[in-house]
């Protein structure tokens, strides 16, 4: 691959603009929910259930229900997408004040990192 293609890739790459949110782990078999923040769903659903499988989770209670009832009775989801327009500016706080809105409304739901 040549140098200027993988500027162009870099660059593409820098720019994207991933699905921000909440994402959501809910245990059917509990009703228990656990709430994070995301600046990439996709990425940290893969990341969060790769820790799971390899019985890695920092959340002890998650841990324990993936351990007890495995992937299968879990829902997960996407609950709120934040909109925005830069991909490179700082959204921590939209996102954290999105998650503190969703842990308000559902009595079963707490964070999924402490």
């Amino acid at each position: 691959m040549d140098i200027k293609r993988k500027k162009e890739i870099l660059e593409a790459y820098k720019n994207r603009q991933p699905e921000m949110g909440v994402i959501s782990y809910c245990c059917k078999e509990t009703g228990e929910v656990f709430l994070g923040i995301s600046k990439d769903t996709k990425a940290d659903f893969n990341s969060t259930n790769l820790k799971l499988a390899a019985n890695w989770h920092p959340n002890k209670r998650l841990q324990e229900l993936w351990n007890k009832y495995c992937r299968e009775n879990f829902e997960l989801s996407v609950i709120k997408v934040l909109k925005y327009d830069d991909p490179n500016e700082d959204h921590t706080a939209e996102l954290e004040s999105l998650r503190e809105q969703c842990l308000a409304t559902d009595p079963n739901a707490r964070r999924i990192w402490k």
